[in-house]
C-alpha cells in the first residue's frame, strides 16, 4: 500500500490545470439529469451560485425543483421548455421554446457569479435540430474559464462528445417501468 499510495500521489501532483468543466450525461439509462443535480448540489454545498435551464420537461413541478428552489437566489431555475418530446406536436414551438432556453443559456453563462450550470435535456434539443449544434458548441467551448457546464439528455451528437472535457453514458441494464412499475415520486420525479 506504501508503494501504492507514492504512485498515486506523483499521479495527483502532476494534475495542475484547473478550468471550468463541460460535462455530458448521455445514454439510454436511468439518471442522467438525477447526477447533473447531485453535481450542483456539490456545487451549491461549496458556495456557487448555480443555474438550471430546462430544454424539456414542461412546467411541471419535479422533486428536484422543489428542493433547489430552497436556496434561494443561490440557485435560478428556468423551465422553458414545451415539456416532453412525445407529448409536444408544433415543431415551430419547440424551435422557439429551445432558441428562448439558448438565450437564457448565454445571458446566464454570461454572468460571472454563476459557476455551474445544468442545461437538461439540451441532448434532445439538438437531437431534433431545434438549435443548431455548430453554435451551440461553439458557445460552450468559449464560456468564461471558470464556468462548468453540464449537459444532460440521451443521443448526445458527436460533436457535443468531442467538446465536451466529460462525457458519461448511463446504460440501461434494467428497468421497473418494463415490469409494469409506473411512474414513482421521488424516484421518477
Amino acid at each position: 500500500m506504501t508503494n501504492r499510495k507514492a504512485v498515486q500521489d506523483a499521479k495527483l501532483a502532476a494534475k495542475t490545470v484547473e478550468k471550468g468543466l463541460l460535462i455530458v450525461h448521455t445514454g439510454k439509462g436511468k439518471g442522467k439529469s438525477t447526477a447533473a443535480f447531485g453535481l450542483l448540489l456539490r456545487a451549491v454545498g461549496r458556495g456557487f451560485r448555480c443555474a438550471v435551464v430546462q430544454f424539456g420537461k414542461g412546467a411541471w413541478q419535479s422533486g428536484e425543483r422543489t428542493a433547489i428552489e430552497r436556496f434561494g437566489d443561490q440557485v435560478q431555475w428556468h423551465t422553458l421548455g414545451e415539456g416532453f418530446t412525445w407529448e409536444t406536436q408544433d415543431r415551430a414551438r419547440d424551435v422557439d421554446a429551445a432558441k428562448r432556453a439558448w438565450a437564457k443559456t448565454l445571458e446566464l453563462m454570461a454572468d460571472p457569479s454563476i459557476r455551474l450550470i445544468v442545461l437538461d435535456e439540451l441532448n434532445i434539443a439538438l437531437r431534433y435540430d431545434h438549435l443548431d449544434i455548430g453554435e451551440v458548441t461553439t458557445a460552450l467551448q468559449a464560456r468564461r474559464p471558470d464556468l462548468h457546464v453540464v449537459v444532460t439528455g440521451r443521443n448526445a451528437k458527436a460533436e457535443m462528445t468531442e467538446a465536451a472535457d466529460l462525457v458519461t453514458e448511463m446504460t440501461l441494464v434494467k428497468h421497473h417501468f418494463a415490469s409494469g412499475v409506473k411512474a414513482q415520486e421521488g424516484i421518477e420525479f
